[in-house]
C-alpha cells in the first residue's frame, strides 16, 4: 500500500485516505473522508475519489461497514469510483445533484443526516460547481469543504458550471459560520487540514475581489476577450494553468456583466 493510500486519523470522527492522483487541479491528490461516530459500526464515505482499485481498497479497509456515501460535487476526481463503490458496498449515495441519487432524495440545504449517531449538516455552497456542497460536523466544528475551499492555494470557479456570484455568497456564508463558532476546522477535498478557517476565508474573499479589480482594469485598458484578460492579469502564472484561468475569467466577466 502506497503512502497516499494510508489512512490518517484527523479528528475523533474523521479520517482521510488520499488518492494517488496528484496534479495541477488535484494538488497532492483527492482526499476521501471517512466519517464515523466514536464507537459506531457503520461509517460514511465522502468523495470516494478516482476509479483506482488500490485507493478503494484502502478506503474500504478504513471504513469497515459503509452506511452511506456522500459527494461534495460531481467532478470526476471525486466521483469516478461511484459505480465500483456501489458494487462493493451496496451503500446508498446522496448528493445535491441527481446523478448520484437514483435511490434517494437529493440532499437539501441545511438537511441533517444521521448515521449511527453521527450527525452531519448539509451546507449548500454553489460556486465552484452548481452542485457544490459542504458537510458540517457540529459535534466538533469540522467542515468538509470539497473544492469550495482547498488546503493550499485557491479553487477554480470555471464558467459555465462555476459561477462567481454564488461562490462569493458561499464564501460569505462560511465566513459567517466561522464567526459564529460553527466552523473551527476545515477538512478540504484537496490539500492539508485548515486549522485557521477565518484567516483562509478572509484570504479567499480578498483574493476574489482583487482579481475582479484586475479584470476591471484590463477591460478599461481595452481587453475584450477572456484570453486577453488572462494574458494581462495572469502573466505571472504558469501558462499551463491559463486554460483554467480563462474559464475563471469567463466567470468573472459574467459576474461583472450581471
Amino acid at each position: 500500500m502506497s503512502e497516499r493510500s494510508e489512512r490518517t486519523m484527523v479528528t475523533a470522527r474523521a479520517s482521510v485516505v488520499r488518492a494517488d492522483n496528484p496534479g495541477i487541479m488535484t494538488l497532492d491528490g483527492t482526499n476521501t473522508w471517512i466519517l464515523r461516530e466514536p464507537g459506531a459500526e457503520r461509517s460514511v464515505v465522502v468523495d470516494p475519489g478516482p476509479a483506482d482499485e488500490q485507493h478503494l481498497a484502502a478506503v474500504l479497509e478504513a471504513a469497515g461497514e459503509v452506511g452511506l456515501v456522500l459527494y461534495t460535487h460531481h467532478h470526476g476526481d471525486h466521483t469516478e469510483a461511484f459505480d465500483r463503490m456501489r458494487e462493493l458496498t451496496g451503500a446508498p449515495a446522496r448528493a445535491i445533484g441527481e446523478q448520484f441519487c437514483s435511490d434517494a432524495e437529493p440532499i437539501t440545504d441545511m438537511e441533517v443526516i444521521e448515521v449511527d449517531g453521527l450527525r452531519i449538516e448539509a451546507v449548500a455552497t454553489p460556486g465552484h460547481t452548481t452542485d457544490s456542497l459542504c458537510l458540517a460536523l457540529p459535534a466538533e466544528g469540522s467542515l468538509l469543504s470539497g473544492d469550495t475551499i482547498l488546503g493550499r492555494g485557491t479553487t477554480v470557479v470555471a464558467w459555465p458550471d462555476g459561477a462567481l456570484g454564488p461562490y462569493l455568497d458561499s464564501l460569505a456564508r462560511l465566513r459567517e459560520m466561522t464567526e459564529e463558532g460553527l466552523v473551527r476546522r476545515i477538512l478540504p477535498g484537496h490539500g492539508a487540514v485548515i486549522e485557521d478557517p477565518a484567516a483562509v476565508l478572509d484570504f479567499y474573499i480578498v483574493h476574489r475581489q482583487e482579481r475582479l479589480d484586475q479584470v476591471r482594469a484590463a477591460l478599461d485598458e481595452g481587453d475584450t476577450t477572456a484570453r486577453e484578460v488572462v494574458e494581462r492579469v495572469y502573466a505571472d502564472v504558469d501558462p499551463v494553468l491559463w486554460p483554467a484561468a480563462e474559464r475563471s475569467v469567463e466567470a468573472q466577466l459574467a459576474y461583472l456583466r450581471d
